[in-house]
């Protein structure tokens, strides 16, 4: 806001119309007798006479005059504009200043403005009669050509424009820092779960314009800053609930579009390359993406199962290292079919078969999906992204998730866009730019693979990462 206003400023000061003032003086005095103390009376006879005739230099019958005589291109209104009379204070002088974007035609008319206002105001005191006026007017110091315009004065536009704009942009700047109430931090989404009695946030994942092209960041960039991230993940995930582990996990957020479908599928990634059973649940059953961003068959699936009570085992489809159960076809009612007997005992079924059992839900707030299939979970995993989600969206929607009795993990900041730069990441390589199927097919080894060729990273070396949380 500073560089603007202050380059404004100077542009309209350097491309504005320059405006010259001349000025000329009248001498105001009257005809004495001779005698001191008349004098002394016709001087306050005069000044207190001065002031009455300033209204008469802007008057019709001057500018009228000035205008017919040097045939000038406006009308006496806008003459009279263009005039200024002052008396100074303790004088018997009137000054008469006309401005102009001439400077010769400015002096013109301040001489013919004084020259008129001499004879107009000699006319109005003569007294009737052949007699002469008794106060006498003369002009003693015409009008000369300025030499250089009043204004615009760039020093003085510029100065004015730098601190009107300062002004201006701090305002703003608090202005805006106190209106945004976006969780645009870890250490801001931290600070709104804290004052709510909430979780911790388990981990920040760094914003990559190329996930949407790329679904899963650990098959195209196994060692980027969004591996690292989820497998941090899952590794605080573990610590999460030390009395009572979870196996059946929703992964929800305030609203749509902060990238929950996203941190589930990578989440059950991270999960299944350390070696674990991972069944993925699409119960997204308003605007299902699993099944679309893994280039699987969506048509069948959850509703499948809970509509035709058909075995869940036998719709699942493999991700690579992992198993997929899709949406299926959209019900016209999905708080009503999750939150029946029914879709409990899916999830059951499968957290039998399953280590772990990652659900991926609506978001929270707009729509009562979550809520109604709370019971069937055993934990919540809550998602906001940086810049998004408002600090009051959280809260309520932390609020909304207890009031189901099921506990609330902790929290995921999605798409950081600082925090890979900040984390001191960079590996030195190139991630392979393979097709999605190849993404998925090409997932990390189980444990015992992984481990037997050295890779602790890739073998989900939980406790690298846990030392790893320690250092700066």
């Amino acid at each position: 806001m500073t560089a603007l206003g202050t380059g404004a400023g100077i542009l309209d000061s350097a491309l504005a119309t320059p405006e010259y003032r001349a000025t000329a003086t009248v001498f105001i005095s009257v005809h004495d007798g001779g005698d001191a103390n008349q004098l002394f009376q016709g001087n306050a006879f005069v000044r207190e006479r001065a002031r009455s005739y300033l209204a008469v230099a802007s008057g019709p019958v001057v500018t009228g005059a000035v205008v017919d005589a040097l045939r000038l291109h406006m009308r006496p209104a806008q003459l009279a504009d263009h005039i200024t009379a002052v008396a100074p204070a303790g004088t018997v002088l009137v000054r008469l200043t006309v401005s102009d974007s001439s400077a010769a035609r400015a002096a013109l008319i301040g001489n013919a403005v004084a020259d008129r206002f001499v004879h107009v105001v000699t006319g109005m005191e003569r007294a009737e009669g052949p007699g002469p006026s008794p106060v006498r007017l003369a002009v003693v110091q015409p009008a000369a050509v300025p030499a250089a315009p009043v204004s615009p004065g760039l020093a003085a536009d510029a100065a004015l424009a730098l601190a009107v704009s300062l002004l201006v942009g701090t305002a703003l700047g608090v202005a805006l820092e106190r209106l945004d109430t976006a969780v645009r931090d870890a250490a801001a989404l931290a600070e709104c779960l804290a004052s709510e009695g909430g979780p911790a946030v388990l981990a920040v994942v760094a914003e990559d314009p190329r996930a949407v092209r790329a679904p899963v960041s650990l098959c195209r960039d196994p060692n980027g800053p969004r591996a690292e991230d989820f497998r941090r993940l899952r590794v605080n995930l573990r610590f999460a609930e030390v009395d009572r582990r979870p196996k059946v996990i929703a992964v929800t957020s305030p609203l749509p579009r902060e990238g929950r479908s996203s941190v589930s599928l990578h989440l059950a990634a991270a999960l299944a390359e350390q070696g674990s059973k991972v069944c993925l649940v699409d119960c997204d059953l308003r605007r299902p993406s699993l099944a679309r961003a893994l280039g699987l068959d969506g048509d069948t699936g959850l509703t499948t199962a809970l509509l035709h009570r058909a075995d869940p085992r036998g719709l699942l489809q493999s991700a690579g290292s992992f198993s997929v159960l899709t949406s299926g076809a959209v019900p016209p009612d999905p708080p009503q079919l999750l939150g029946g007997d029914r879709f409990r005992s899916l999830l059951r079924a499968l957290a039998e078969e399953f280590d772990h059992v990652l659900v991926d839900t609506p978001a929270v707030l707009p729509f009562a999906d979550t809520t109604a299939m709370a019971p069937a979970v055993d934990g919540h995993l809550l998602v906001a992204r940086a810049g998004r989600t408002g600090r009051s969206q959280v809260a309520d929607a932390l609020s909304t998730l207890r009031r189901t009795g099921v506990p609330v993990l902790g929290a995921v900041l999605n798409a950081d866009p600082e925090h890979g730069r900040s984390s001191g990441y960079g590996y030195g390589h190139r991630p392979a730019e393979n097709g999605t199927a190849a993404r998925i097919a090409a997932l990390a080894p189980s444990y015992p693979a992984a481990a037997a060729s050295g890779d602790r990273r890739a073998a989900g070396g939980d406790e690298a990462l846990v030392r790893a949380e320690t250092r700066p």
